[in-house]
């Protein structure tokens, strides 16, 4: 069994609250979530108007079928038209 784990930080320039945070945040986890089955929620930046951090994980038996999902996550998102941006992401298998 294999864990795939992806850190993914997105910037919200258009943020200016945190109510807009949570909402582009939202619809992030729940279009991902239902896209990918994947497991998605916000790990850090609690506080922060204009970022967050996106915890993303899936289990798999191949670490090369985890990395291709979880880089087809972060595609996606990076692709879309939500207010966010990937500043960075990082995956690793466990």
């Amino acid at each position: 069994m294999v864990v795939g784990v992806c850190t993914l930080a997105l910037q919200i320039p258009g943020s200016h609250s945190l109510k807009d945070k949570r909402r582009v945040v939202k619809s992030i986890v729940t279009r991902v979530g239902n896209k990918f089955n994947v497991s998605i929620a916000e790990v850090d930046a609690h506080d922060a108007w204009q970022s967050a951090v996106l915890g993303i994980a899936c289990v798999s038996n191949d670490a090369s079928h985890a990395h291709r999902l979880l880089t087809k996550v972060v595609e996606m998102i990076a692709n879309s038209h939500f207010a966010a941006h990937v500043a960075d992401y990082q995956i690793e298998m466990l």
